[in-house]
């Protein structure tokens, strides 16, 4: 007999084969010899009271053999003669995309205006070092976009937008580990993602597509509201009848160009904030609820915060236990902290953003930019931040005490901020609007999690590129831009996606839509 069952047993317990063995046995009132084999299918913690639990979803064989299950296949058939279409953007949208038209029988062009991961890593580490910034290789732009090095979270509620099970199986058959479908929360960790990501480029490689990068796109080529192709930073056109761009939201001068070609596109509504970082040990204390923190069967604890303060969410946003903050800007004159983790989560630090809502309404100073509204309030949040952190992206900090009581900090606590902190008065050169809802938002989270205002605790500024401050219009089913035939936006940069597992997800529909175009 095959029989699923959800059990809960202790932390220790979890990490034991013989023990989840009895506590079955016990639970169906057999011995633990009649248990042929079981396989975990889900697990999650459960650490809303004491003591802490873990759930686990599994699969029992009761005097049968286990079933010999295969790993999931992929046809990535040989597509160098078919039909082109062109991608604009190498991140997870982009790379799902390809993926996908080549199971279907096209062939891939991607043009990526950033560098392979290997030399990107170069241009992360000098921008670590508080170097110049490369405005086409950072931690937003280059090869697997920004989610290759922010953390690799692949947990998403976008279960209506496509199948999480099949992205997890094309992540695991690239190199990630098989866990990930089993977390309640799947992570891959910013160390292991870059490898998964070049398998990636040479699964398309291998099949007949292509990739080019340091290619920028400067031009849509349109005529009778059509798109017939792009053309390059570097002169060089490309044809195709169907140009999926999935560019992320960080790519202002794709919005830009959009603008200027008379492209169609919407204000939309997003979030900006701050990152908020504290001692890894006080959240686990905090979550598990226990002055020893998570001892050693538990993993580090994680958060997840929301409220609404005076009309808009207050809400933590990309939680990273036991990571790290990063740089994240694109440009000169411009400040933006991101967060990321690496497999293990063995950093002493846990940070996440911490973000208020804004809507259209929010940016009425900002009414003259028209659709690119909430991208110009963004941009000059960050100059602020950059105005009010150190040299170059030193950037701009304040104990969540200290902000809260509306004072400069004297000092500051450690941090995993590699290009290093200044203290600042946040609470007095953020918008009003923003930093009121903070503090309240502080104290209101503090009251769930009592402890969590701590002196011990920064915020840093800013945490600006939540998702897209616009959206470009598609057509429900068609993916296709209602104003510019050719033209399918997809994933974070056009507003319908956010995070990798989902922008994979759209990017697979995208894809699946210029098929059904091509197929009438």
């Amino acid at each position: 007999m095959i029989q699923d069952l959800d059990i809960t047993v202790s932390p220790r317990t979890a990490e034991d084969p013989d023990g989840i063995r009895n506590s079955l046995a016990n639970l169906l009132g057999l011995s633990s010899s009649e248990i042929s084999h079981f396989v975990i299918i889900r697990r999650s913690v459960d650490a809303r009271r004491r003591p802490v639990l873990i759930h686990l979803k599994l699969r029992v064989f009761i005097g049968e053999d286990p079933i010999d299950e295969k790993p999931p296949e992929f046809n990535y058939k040989d597509v160098s003669k078919a039909q082109e279409v062109l991608i604009i953007g190498a991140g997870p949208a982009g790379l799902f995309a390809a993926l996908r038209l080549i199971e279907l029988g096209y062939r891939p062009i991607i043009l990526e205006r950033g560098k392979t991961v290997s030399e990107r890593k170069l241009d992360i580490a000098s921008l670590n070092r508080n170097e110049q910034i490369d405005p086409d290789s950072n931690y937003c732009f280059g090869e697997g976009g920004a989610g290759t090095f922010s953390d690799g979270k692949l947990y998403t509620r976008s279960k209506k937008r496509g199948d999480v099970q099949r992205i997890l199986d094309i992540f695991i058959y690239h190199g990630a580990d098989p866990i990930i479908s089993v977390e309640a929360h799947p992570h891959i960790g910013s160390d292991r993602l870059p490898g998964i990501i070049e398998n990636m480029r040479q699964t398309i490689l291998d099949a007949g597509g292509w990739i080019e990068f340091q290619a920028r796109v400067n031009e849509f080529i349109i005529s009778d509201g059509r798109l017939s192709g792009v053309k390059t930073d570097r002169g060089d056109v490309f044809e195709a009848e169907a140009v999926i761009l999935a560019t992320g939201h960080s790519a202002r001068d794709i919005y830009y160009l959009l603008k200027s070609s008379n492209i169609y596109m919407e204000v939309k509504g997003f979030a900006m904030g701050v990152r908020v970082e504290h001692p890894q040990y006080l959240i686990d204390r905090l979550q598990y609820h226990h002055p020893a923190g998570r001892g050693d069967y538990l993993p580090p604890a994680e958060y997840s915060l929301a409220t609404q303060v005076a009309g808009r969410g207050v809400y933590s946003f990309c939680m990273c236990p036991g990571g790290h903050i990063v740089p994240s800007a694109t440009d000169d004159k411009e400040l933006v902290v991101n967060g990321m983790s690496n497999s293990s989560r063995s950093s002493r630090w846990a940070n996440s953003g911490l973000v208020v809502e804004i809507r259209e309404e929010d940016l009425e100073a900002y009414k003259s930019d028209g659709s690119l509204a909430g991208l110009a309030f963004q941009k000059e949040l960050e100059q602020l931040a950059f105005i009010n952190g150190g040299n170059g992206q030193i950037a701009p900090a304040q104990r969540l005490t200290d902000f809260t009581a509306g004072k400069l900090s004297s000092g500051l606590p450690e941090s995993s901020y590699h290009p290093g902190l200044i203290s600042s008065p946040l609470h007095f050169w953020l918008p009003e609007f923003i930093s009121g809802r903070l503090k309240m938002g502080l104290i209101k989270f503090n009251k769930k999690m009592n402890g969590y205002l701590s002196k011990d605790a920064l915020m840093v500024g800013v945490e600006s590129r939540t998702s897209s401050p616009v959206r470009i219009p598609r057509g429900r089913e068609s993916f296709e831009h209602q104003g510019v035939l050719g033209l399918f936006p997809c994933g974070e940069g056009a507003g319908y996606a956010g995070g990798i597992a989902s922008c994979a997800m759209d990017g697979e529909k995208c894809a699946e839509a210029v098929v059904r175009k091509f197929a009438g």
